[in-house]
């Protein structure tokens, strides 16, 4: 009667752990949680990329030092991938752009996320939402790094070039490309607490 009572006890928590994510890249595996709760869209969309295997054999094709890698659009030759329909900003959640944060990149439209996100190295306050105008949108924080922030780091620090992506000249590009190789699901209890990012590692996004 007990352990019943115990194992009740414990299911809500079970049933409300948010999703994680691990990136298998040539520099290094990041684990990656996310905030279903906080950005139930910008979720949906990236677990439908992850599930479908869009991600694998993609690059990080911006990498700037001090800022952000950005990944997610590209294959390993430099061809844009086709993505789905772009989705809602969800950038006035709460959240902010700390360091070790995952958002949805985006062109100058507000709501025109679609596959390519980025990881911060900073606190970048320039990108939280401020207001629902061109300007104040704002970049959706919709995850975290719990694993691997020092890979995160690594990558930031590789060179980079300007070369053509897509059949045309971008910047911040680095010289070796650095792939994801594989972006799959954990089980929630895959990744164990010792495991994780300490917490002076990876900033609370709210």
């Amino acid at each position: 009667m007990r352990l019943a009572a115990a194992l009740l006890a414990l299911l809500p928590g079970l049933l409300l752990a948010n999703p994680l994510v691990r990136l298998e890249t040539t520099a290094g595996p990041v684990t990656i949680e996310l905030y279903e709760d906080k950005a139930p869209k910008s979720v949906a969309n990236f677990l439908q990329y992850v599930d479908s295997g869009f991600y694998n054999n993609t690059q990080f094709h911006r990498v700037i030092r001090g800022f952000m890698i950005q990944g997610g659009g590209f294959d390993q030759s430099g061809q844009r991938k086709a993505a789905r329909a772009p989705i809602q900003n969800e950038a006035d959640n709460g959240l902010k752009n700390k360091r070790g944060t995952l958002a949805m990149a985006r062109t100058s439209n507000p709501h025109s996320a679609t596959a390519q996100f980025f990881i911060n190295l900073v606190d970048s306050r320039s990108l939280d939402f401020t207001g629902k105008n061109s300007r104040g949108w704002g970049y959706a924080v919709f995850g975290a790094v719990t694993e691997g922030m020092n890979v995160v780091d690594n990558i930031a620090q590789e060179p980079t070039t300007s070369q053509r992506l897509n059949g045309m000249m971008a910047r911040d590009v680095p010289q070796v490309p650095i792939l994801i190789t594989k972006a799959y699901r954990l089980d929630n209890d895959t990744t164990s607490a010792q495991e994780k990012q300490p917490a002076s590692e990876v900033k609370d996004a709210q």
